[in-house]
């Protein structure tokens, strides 16, 4: 998607460490490509101030911007992330899981890409308090938007098949519970790639949880719903070293918003130590969104050298600060 203009990126650091981390993205993606950026502001900070989390601009901007690299929200969350993917019309997150060589993990066989549906589920935001007693949630499934995410797992996978090999995902539902809804995403996901020629593995969700585990290295690509693919990709987290290390992407048909998978992490805001590798994969897959591909894989192999010959953040073992492993990445670079 690389044009001959520069690409313009709206810059949303939010809250918390997301001041710190975002523009250490920022730092590196200057040291590969000249790029347009245009900062805004979200989350409590800017509530308190204006009583909106999300200022109309900085929507604007988002569905406008060629990509969007976002930080974190605190308690605002919900109401910025959520109106953020849809201002990018985001139907897919994307959700890579890697142990890296120099970090502690659980299990580092584990090497995953969770593609998870964005815009419906129980995250649709369909909730009443009944009663006192009695307060209920819709759960939202429709063929349509599970048939656009299979359509992309489809492409997703068929891009990354060596030649010769058949392309194939893990599809996670519960629809032996859920038959109407889960029920729905299955045959829908399964019926596009039966018609694309990709190979498809059902896994019900509770068993996924399980199995990654015991055997992470089974898994390649996990299609599934929104709160599965949240609560998964968050358990895969902690087997390769922490939330500190995912970044994501939440993709639409015309733009794209980048963020790491990690949150605002009150304790150590404003200390300078919050690791910067989460936000930093997250801008390399920017990169890669917009065509940049090169640009891309060089800041991915300098972040993964950094992780494995440090300087590393005090979540890692380490002592350096943002700043010290910012530097270092860009040196590598």
């Amino acid at each position: 998607m690389g044009r001959d203009e520069r690409d313009r990126i709206a810059v949303i650091p939010g809250d918390g460490i997301g001041q710190e981390v975002v523009p250490a993205a920022v730092e590196v993606l200057e040291a590969v490509g000249d790029f347009e950026f245009v900062e805004a502001d979200a989350g409590d900070a800017v509530k308190a101030e204006t009583g909106d989390a999300l200022p109309q601009e900085t929507y604007d901007l988002a569905a406008e911007a060629d990509a969007t690299l976002f930080g974190a929200a605190g308690e605002t969350a919900a109401d910025v992330i959520l109106p953020l993917r849809e201002a990018v019309d985001s139907f897919v997150n994307v959700r890579p899981a890697k142990a890296y060589p120099g970090v502690d993990a659980l299990r580092p066989e584990t090497d995953l890409v969770f593609l998870r549906e964005n815009t419906e589920g129980v995250y649709s935001g369909h909730e009443d308090r009944l009663s006192e007693d009695l307060s209920t949630l819709t759960r939202v499934v429709t063929t349509s938007a599970s048939e656009r995410l299979a359509e992309f797992a489809c492409d997703y996978v068929t891009d990354r098949a060596d030649a010769g090999e058949t392309p194939g995902f893990h599809v996670a539902h519960k629809a032996n519970v859920m038959r109407e809804t889960d029920g729905r995403f299955r045959d829908a996901v399964v019926g596009v790639a039966d018609e694309r020629g990709v190979d498809t593995d059902e896994v019900l969700m509770d068993a996924v949880a399980t199995h990654l585990c015991l055997e992470p290295e089974t898994f390649d690509v996990v299609v599934c719903p929104n709160l599965a693919g949240d609560v998964l990709s968050d358990l895969a987290a902690g087997l390769v070293g922490g939330l500190g290390l995912l970044p994501s992407a939440n993709v639409g048909p015309d733009r794209a918003l980048f963020e790491p998978v990690h949150g605002t992490a009150p304790d150590i805001a404003g200390d300078g130590v919050a690791n910067p590798a989460a936000t930093l994969f997250s801008a390399a897959m920017l990169l890669q969104y917009l065509g940049h591909d090169d640009a891309g894989e060089r800041v991915r192999e300098a972040t993964e050298g950094v992780l494995a010959d440090g300087p590393r953040t005090p979540d890692l073992g380490g002592d350096a600060s943002t700043e010290d492993v910012t530097a270092a990445v860009v040196d590598r670079l």
